[in-house]
């Protein structure tokens, strides 16, 4: 069976019976390097659920970030997509022209980023950028203003009249990606990508940021992207799960199913090291032992083999595809097709 017929099945399990928003399949992106194509992504397979947030998850260059910028069509010069299609409606993502990606981006996608100071322009005001935003509206600009005052406030900027006349260097980090999540918000997007957005803050503006972040889904009905490398924030916010490991995604399934019984051994391995995890002081920290591999060269097999536990000869000549749990949860594993794991 397909992978994509494998996630119609899973849906029909858990009682969706909407069209999904977005749909991927076999989704690979390269990147041209000096020394040879570097394999960032490889067949990809997803749905993105209306009205839903789904989560993507795994350590520091597993793809997250490639993944999400290819959905809204801001890859770096030297990536392309080599294979897949990305469907949003009757567009084909992964095939647009400039012009028709001008048309969407902004205006049915919509992104937040890490860095909200990067992400500014600053010298302009929060007002003036508020305001450039709209021009696909045909509104006067006293009108504009009006709606960059009214979406500050809704993400609980203190007097955001006032603020539309700073600057991004006079608010705090936390105020700045407010006004960064406003500004994804302003156009009322289908589908909000929010990358590693609380990565900058501290603690406490994270939780902040992420409780207002699923306060203003359940208001405009949007889905959500979100990607991240912080497992609690994941089971606090998203409804979905995909957990991606060396440019795949290893495990997918509902955030109840992932975190109370995660079958593919790397998601394993990220939860056992999640510190929310340790429940005795300790100097020493989990880790999973080993290295990313080299995606110049992707190894036959498995692409978790040289870090797993449970490796065994099968894994090291047979790519995994992936194999269906009792509800919406799959995984990229032999072990659970010959019944040592159980999704």
């Amino acid at each position: 069976m397909s992978e994509q017929k494998l996630m119609h099945s899973s849906n029909a399990m858990r009682g969706d019976d909407h069209v999904p928003l977005m749909l991927i399949e076999e989704l690979s992106v390269d990147f041209s390097t000096a020394r040879g194509p570097i394999h960032a992504l490889r067949h990809i397979s997803l749905e993105v659920a209306a009205g839903r947030i789904l989560g993507l998850v795994g350590e520091s260059g597993c793809g997250k970030s490639s993944l999400a910028y290819s959905l809204i069509g801001l890859l770096a010069g030297n990536a392309r997509i080599t294979h897949g299609v990305i469907r949003l409606g009757d567009d084909d993502l992964a095939h647009l022209s400039a012009a028709r990606w001008r048309e969407l981006r902004g205006k049915r996608i919509a992104m937040i980023f890490q860095d909200p100071m990067t992400s500014l322009n600053p010298v302009r005001t929060i007002g003036q950028q508020m305001m450039d935003i709209q021009y696909r509206e045909r509104i006067t600009r006293a009108e504009k203003r009006k709606f960059a005052v009214d979406f500050l406030a809704q993400v609980r900027i203190p007097d955001p009249e006032a603020r539309l006349d700073s600057y991004p260097h006079e608010l705090s980090g936390g105020m700045r990606q407010r006004v960064c999540i406003a500004m994804a918000l302003l156009t009322r997007p289908d589908l909000l990508i929010a990358d590693e957005p609380t990565t900058a803050l501290d603690a406490t503006l994270e939780v902040q940021i992420i409780h207002l972040l699923r306060e203003l889904q359940q208001k405009f009905g949007c889905s959500v992207i979100f990607v991240s490398h912080h497992l609690g924030t994941v089971a606090e916010l998203c409804d979905d799960v995909a957990v991606m490991y060396a440019g795949e995604v290893v495990e997918q399934g509902s955030v109840d199913e992932i975190f109370r019984q995660p079958a593919h051994p790397y998601t394993q391995a990220l939860l056992e090291c999640d510190p929310g995890s340790i429940r005795e002081a300790t100097r020493i920290l989990p880790t999973i032992p080993g290295g990313l591999p080299d995606l110049r060269q992707v190894p036959t097999g498995c692409i978790f083999q040289d870090r797993c536990p449970q490796v065994f000869e099968r894994c090291r000549r047979e790519h995994p595809g992936f194999h269906l749990g009792e509800r919406t949860q799959m995984a990229r594993c032999h072990l659970i097709e010959q019944g040592e794991m159980t999704p």
